[in-house]
């Protein structure tokens, strides 16, 4: 099967970018700058990001509440017009089909989705729908993505909007006309752990928008340092970190995203056995070693004895260190417990360390 390519694709040829093939779509890694100094570039000014290989669902009607309520895992009743929420669709096991962010609009629902789920995830809401009052529309193809994100972003998102900024809190959104596109979607949320805004538009303005952000200062940033970011700011990968391998929101420590006490959920039950028997937990880790692990790699306690996998890991730029993150038993967990990971059948030092390991200084 071919693979998609987003409305930037020959945008970032033109770039130099170098393609390679993500849930399905070819995305750009890096551009010839390299990772660590988009990374950089992020932490310290302004990194943009295309994600247009994200979904994006509209769900409008008298039961789009009562719809979405039941088919994610946080209570969607608890957010006003103009929020979003974290949330995630788990299986009936409790395992993530995929993590979203839902924006509540005053008169619908707009619902974002990773890339390589986006099909399913759709196929199974309309499932879902069958017994509610609601209409669904997939307006992914339709839809571009821009993320710009870091301490300058803001003031460089700004100088092309009217939109005062000031007011978009974290987890909050608002519309408007950015660089001459009108009705743009402007959140103020991110992958990084930087401060930012995602724009969500018409896909026929991608090269103009694009374009204009790298001329007001912005630096293209690819898939490569977006891992970077986010692992060093303790934000999961789902299908890596979080999936369908007994790796549940709840295990992973997103309780407070898991309303148990809501209306019945799809995999609510599980999760109620999982909460009261956590079987693994999610953690982060320092390797302290030499060497840099990677997903799969098995983790050992210092006896050798298999407690768990590597999930996600990198070297990180901000941190000039070795990190990751891994499923483990409960009892090696805890924050400075030391651990091993299997480099190439070896163990290697490393330590469970506190999640996030960057956090933005306000």
């Amino acid at each position: 099967m071919a693979l998609k390519r987003t409305p930037l694709y020959d945008t970032h040829v033109r770039m130099g970018a170098r393609m390679v093939e993500f849930g399905g779509w070819e995305m750009p890694v890096q551009y010839p700058s390299g990772i660590i100094e988009e990374h950089r570039a992020t932490r310290n000014h302004a990194g943009l990001f295309d994600i247009s290989h994200m979904g994006e669902f509209i769900v409008r009607g008298p039961d789009a509440l009562k719809l979405l309520n039941y088919a994610t895992t946080n209570d969607l009743g608890r957010i006003e017009p103009w929020q979003a929420q974290y949330n995630f669709f788990a299986a009936e096991s409790g395992d993530v089909k995929d993590d979203t962010i839902i924006f509540r609009f005053p008169d619908y629902y707009y619902v974002v989705v990773n890339g390589g789920p986006t099909e399913g995830d759709y196929q199974w809401l309309e499932e879902l729908a069958k017994k509610y009052n609601v209409k669904l529309e997939n307006v992914s193809d339709a839809t571009a993505k821009i993320d710009i994100q870091g301490p300058e972003a803001e003031e460089i998102l700004q100088k092309l909007t009217a939109v005062d900024l000031k007011p978009v809190t974290f987890y909050h959104f608002t519309t408007g006309e950015v660089a001459g596109v009108t009705n743009v979607i402007i959140s103020r949320t991110g992958y990084t752990g930087e401060d930012g805004f995602e724009l969500f538009f018409p896909a026929e303005h991608a090269e103009h928008l694009w374009q204009t952000f790298i001329d007001a200062g912005a630096k293209p940033v690819g898939l490569g340092a977006r891992d970077t970011l986010r692992m060093e700011a303790g934000l999961p990968l789902s299908g890596a970190d979080l999936g369908d391998n007994g790796r549940d929101p709840v295990s992973a420590g997103f309780g407070w995203a898991v309303k148990l006490n809501k209306e019945d959920f799809v995999g609510k039950a599980a999760l109620q056995q999982i909460k009261e028997h956590i079987a693994r937990k999610w953690v982060n880790f320092e390797v302290t070693g030499r060497g840099v692990a990677r997903p799969h790699y098995p983790v050992t306690n210092t006896s050798g004895e298999v407690i768990g996998e590597v999930a996600s890991g990198t070297y990180a730029p901000t941190l000039d260190k070795n990190i990751g993150m891994a499923w483990v038993k409960p009892e090696y967990a805890a924050p400075g417990t030391e651990i091993n990971i299997l480099i190439r059948e070896k163990p290697v030092a490393a330590v469970v360390r506190p999640r996030p390991m960057y956090k933005r200084q306000a």
